[in-house]
């Protein structure tokens, strides 16, 4: 059909530039549509439909997409879509509820079949409600049903679409690594001392904040000579936030705190960036409360811990 092209290049050209963006996504879909009414027909038109889809999400609740569908197997009609869509809780855990709202455009292929005085396009109002999961950090599931109205029209339109994103910007922290085994004694006539030592590290900030304070520079210090001198070690630092601020936002704050100390470590101290992991965990690890200043200023931080062996020298 004469917008098929058009519609999957404006896609293709929009992908492009929302893999290397945050918060966007593209995906594929199936779908199946009933349309019995007659806003541009005759006949009852009745289809499944293969797709992509283009969505950009904004903050934790709503999403504005793209898409497009072609019929499987035969061609009757390609539909285009611009919806809007409002997530209705917040637990990216669990399956979460959405409404969506937005415009259909169908292109139908055998306009012979048309009423004299009719276009091959027809643009219908679509509202429906669905459910999505995460299926992992990055792969997002949705399935929806859709009741479409145009303009005086008389009928029951439906239809339904099953929709697998791939969510684009966020990265996942890698796991925490275990800390190092001890190292084995050297084989010597007496058997030597081995103690451990552990070092741990505990930044805390300011409300909202992701700088890391001067009145750290100790334990920074005790940290960087540590892994100077304990080449093999490697640190994981986990960042953490108050409860205020949506999960969403914390979990983003909570990540670049964890950075900010990362880079403090790498361009003050010259330790390797490689040796260093970054993750976030918002405000779902607390370790005060979160109704006084004072337990919410404890959670705001970075915290890590280095464990290693030395052999006691006389």
């Amino acid at each position: 059909m004469k917008s098929v092209h058009s519609v999957i290049g404006t896609l293709i050209v929009l992908a492009s530039g929302a893999a290397a963006a945050d918060n966007w996504y593209l995906g594929g879909t199936l779908g199946y549509y009933d349309l019995d009414s007659e806003h541009a027909i005759t006949d009852d038109y009745q289809g499944s439909q293969a797709g992509l889809q283009i969505g950009k999400q904004f903050g934790d609740s709503v999403a504005l997409e793209l898409g497009h569908g072609v019929n499987v197997g035969h061609d009757e009609f390609d539909v285009t879509s611009l919806s809007a869509l409002l997530w209705l809780t917040s637990d990216a855990a669990t399956w979460r509820p959405y409404a969506l709202l937005g415009l259909n455009q169908y292109d139908f292929d055998d306009t012979s079949n048309l009423p004299v005085g009719h276009d091959d396009q027809s643009i219908q109002l679509v509202a429906g409600l669905g459910l999505g999961t995460m299926i992992n950090d990055n792969v997002q599931f949705r399935a929806d049903l859709r009741g479409m109205l145009g303009h005086d029209e008389e009928g029951e339109d439906f239809g339904m679409q099953l929709s697998l994103n791939h969510m684009f910007g966020k990265k996942s922290a890698p796991a925490p690594m275990a800390a190092p085994e001890p190292m084995p004694a050297p084989v010597v006539a007496a058997e030597p001392e081995v103690r451990t030592i552990t070092v741990r590290l505990n930044v805390e900030f300011e409300f909202n904040k992701a700088k890391v304070l001067a009145v750290y520079g100790e334990e920074l210090d005790a940290i960087a000579a540590a892994m100077k001198s304990h080449q093999e070690i490697e640190l994981v630092l986990e960042g953490h936030t108050d409860s205020r601020g949506s999960d969403y936002y914390n979990i983003d704050l909570s990540e670049r705190r964890a950075e900010a100390v990362r880079a403090k470590l790498s361009s003050d101290y010259s330790i390797d960036e490689s040796r260093i992991y970054a993750v976030g965990y918002g405000e779902t690890r607390p370790i005060d409360t979160n109704d006084t200043d004072e337990g919410r200023a404890r959670n705001r931080r970075v915290v890590g811990e280095m464990t290693y062996s030395e052999v006691v020298v006389d």
